[in-house]
Parts: C-alpha cells; sequence; structure tokens
C-alpha cells in the first residue's frame, strides 16, 4: 500500500507557511517511497535514463541482502521500519524548473512520498528544494554542483557530494602543483552556461584565479543551448589560453568542441567543470578531438582495486546500462543510500525524524563508493568531506591522476 506522510491537505487554499499540526498516530510503514526527480525527455533525457538505473541499482541493494560494507546492503528491506522495502516513483522534470517544482509537489501531494532525490540541472534543485522545505519532505541534492544552493537556510536541504568551489579548488591545487614541475599555466579562459550551474561555477574559478595569482584573458558567459557558439569560440581563438575551462552540459560541450574543430581552434588544455564532460555520449561524439581532456569528478573506478565493492556495485549498475558507473550515476547511487541509511535510523518515515536523522549522519568514507573521507553534514546540510579527483581521458577511459594519494597515472600535460 502507499504510505502517506501526513494527513494534512495542502490544497488551493493552503498558505506557503505551514503551520504545525497535530499528526494522528500511525500503523507501522510496510513500504518507503521516495521520489526520484530527473530529466527523462528532452535534452538532457540520457541523464535521466542513467540515473533511473543507478536508483534502481541502489533499490536492489536496500531491498535485498548483499555483503557489502555499505549501509542498507546487509539484510533485506529498512530494519529499523520492521522489513519494509523501498518504493521508488520516477518523476520528469525535463530540465524546466518549474515543472520540477509541479512535479515535486506532484510526487508529495499524491504519491505521497517520504523523501525527494534530484535532479541534474542546479537550476531545478532551486524549485524542487524550495517545495521541499514547503512540505518539511527531505530532499537529497544528489548531484548539484552550484554551491548556493546549500546557503539558502533550507532545514531540509542535504547535499552529500561537492559543490563546485570544491570542484575548482581541486583543479587550481592542480595548476600550482604542475606549475612547481616546471609547466607553464597563466592566462585561463572560462566558457560557461548561463544558468546557476554556469554562473556559480564562473563565480568560483574567477575568485580562484585572483587568489592564486592566475589571469582571465576571457570570461565568455553563453546561453545554455544555444543553436550556435561560431562567436564565443572566436573570442577563445582570439585568447587563445594556457587552460580552457568548460561549465557546460553535454549538447553544449559537444557544440563547442564541433564549433572549435571547424575554426581551426585546439586549446592547449582543457580542464572542465564536469557535467557534459562526464558523458560517454560527449566522448562518442567528439572523444577523437580531445585527447588528454581532464574533467574534475566525485567518482574513479580506480578506487576498486583498494575497495572491492565499488567493482562489484559498478557491475551490477553495468548490467543494467551497459556503461560504468560516472561522475553522475556514482553521486545518485550514493544519495539514494545516504537517504535510506537515515530513514533507517529515524525509524520513521516523518520528514522531521527522517531530517533530524540526516543532521546525524557520520558515515565512514571506506563505506561508501566514493573516494571521500566521510558523509557529515555541517548547519547548512553540506558534507564538507567529500575529496573531489581530477580525471583524465586517455586511450579511451578516464584515470585518475589528481591528488597524488588518489592518482592511479601521472598527468599528460600538456594535453597531446
Amino acid at each position: 500500500m502507499t504510505i502517506s506522510r501526513r494527513n494534512v491537505l495542502l490544497g488551493g487554499a493552503a498558505s506557503a507557511a505551514l503551520l504545525p499540526m497535530v499528526k494522528p498516530a500511525r500503523a507501522q510503514a510496510k513500504e518507503v517511497v521516495i521520489g526520484v526527480i530527473y530529466p527523462l525527455s528532452g535534452a538532457s533525457a540520457q541523464i535521466g535514463v542513467d540515473a533511473q538505473k543507478a536508483f534502481e541499482t541502489a533499490a536492489d541493494i536496500i531491498n535485498k541482502n548483499y555483503d557489502f560494507d555499505l549501509p542498507m546492503a546487509k539484510g533485506e528491506g529498512f530494519s529499523g521500519l520492521g522489513g519494509a522495502k523501498l518504493r521508488l516513483v520516477f518523476a520528469d522534470h525535463q530540465a524546466d524548473p518549474q515543472k520540477g517544482r509541479a512535479e515535486a509537489e506532484r510526487l508529495i501531494t499524491q504519491e505521497k512520498v517520504s523523501a525527494i532525490v534530484g535532479t541534474y540541472q542546479s537550476a531545478v534543485a532551486v524549485t524542487v528544494s524550495q517545495i521541499c522545505e514547503r512540505y518539511q519532505i527531505p530532499f537529497i541534492s544528489a548531484d548539484n554542483s552550484s554551491p548556493s544552493l546549500h546557503r539558502r537556510g533550507l532545514k531540509f536541504y542535504f547535499r552529500a557530494a561537492p559543490h563546485d568551489e570544491m570542484f575548482s579548488t581541486a583543479m587550481f591545487d592542480f595548476f600550482d602543483a604542475q606549475k612547481k614541475k616546471g609547466q607553464k599555466i597563466e592566462t585561463l579562459a572560462l566558457f560557461h552556461e548561463d544558468t546557476i550551474f554556469g554562473t556559480d561555477s564562473a563565480n568560483a574559478q574567477l575568485k580562484l584565479a585572483a587568489d592564486r595569482g592566475y589571469k582571465i584573458v576571457a570570461d565568455i558567459k553563453y546561453r545554455a543551448n544555444s543553436p550556435s557558439l561560431t562567436a564565443e569560440v572566436q573570442q577563445l581563438k582570439a585568447a587563445n589560453a594556457d587552460v580552457l575551462m568548460p561549465s557546460s552540459y553535454t549538447t553544449d560541450g559537444i557544440l563547442l568542441i564541433k564549433t572549435m574543430g571547424e575554426l581551426g581552434y585546439k586549446a592547449k588544455n582543457i580542464v572542465a567543470q564536469d557535467a557534459g564532460f562526464s558523458e560517454k555520449a560527449l566522448y562518442d561524439a567528439v572523444g577523437d578531438k580531445i585527447p588528454g581532456v581532464i574533467s574534475r569528478g566525485s567518482f574513479s573506478l580506480d578506487l576498486a582495486a583498494k575497495r572491492p565493492m565499488v567493482g562489484k556495485i559498478n557491475d551490477m549498475f553495468k548490467e543494467k546500462s551497459g556503461k560504468d558507473f560516472n561522475d553522475y550515476s556514482s553521486r545518485q547511487f550514493m544519495g539514494l543510500i545516504v537517504m535510506a541509511d537515515a530513514i533507517n535510523r529515524a525509524k520513521s518515515t516523518d520528514g522531521e525524524k527522517i531530517r533530524e536523522a540526516l543532521v546525524a549522519t557520520d558515515m565512514p568514507g571506506e563505506q561508501t563508493i566514493m573516494p571521500w573521507a566521510k558523509v557529515k553534514f555541517d548547519e547548512m546540510g553540506q558534507n564538507n568531506n567529500a575529496d573531489p579527483v581530477l580525471l583524465q581521458y586517455n586511450g579511451g577511459k578516464f584515470v585518475t591522476i589528481f591528488p597524488p594519494q588518489g592518482a592511479v597515472a601521472e598527468a599528460v600535460w600538456p594535453m597531446p
């Protein structure tokens, strides 16, 4: 049966500010319903399809018994709720923040979800998290990286993964390390789309460049999903920076590289803010044009050598999706595990009790599939212990090149 989170009517007459209400006693939940909100149609549909497989992999591990040193793996279902099983309800936000807002409200009021996980686009996370806050439903921002998301004073917002200030700091640490080895890195070109993801990313990189003494010779903001990037690439070509730093989703990233080829511009080096540059679709389309490209990330399959369960769980995901985990699918997987673990410890499907359990989370990094120190949220719901990595695309696959303690190969610099 479908569980009801609370018997509160929030229809057209309800105001945005919720008044505390006395909740009736409730029966033990037979299932736990979690909403998952992603782009399942439109230009970003492949992201949503892959996300669905990542969440289904996590759900399998939660609902069945596996011998992994991972929260929720051992035993079947939610032991804190009498063995209740997890049921996922997927919603399609179509990369539209207002559609995301409506779908989040539908998941809460009609599907009666106890929590929501999402959303890929940071612009959609803004509206979804606002709805979750209004209804006091915990929201885990599985793979959104805009730093401003956790700084809005929301009580029900949580993010286990790094944000773009953390990712960008890793990039500049890498630049500093390369300079110490005698490499020339003086000028940078920023290229970023105009939604909250690109804008926040560029702001973080501008500040770091000023702090570390790098010169920004181009700072180009373009319209997301633009039909042409010719004028922008001409500016990049004229600037000819030592490093091009794109913050672009998949279709824009493909168009950028194709336009660079058409205009005869070969970047000396590319260090990308993940997004499209972590997606198989981009490398299938233009990978031959960018050997040696570097992207930041949260996940490295290299970790399987030290932590065998990472390889086994990756195999489960690959059986469903035909792909290895990447930076997005790994964060999506862990987002659901972190949420389920909190619900299990809360021994409740009540939003406030789940929120309290999330606040109390202290998950050792060794019990995740990520190269993180641990999962522990600060007062704003951000995990500051999620150490990023830099990955380089060589020979048709990504290898970890930074930081040194996680690296399995030396960076090829400059790019081939």
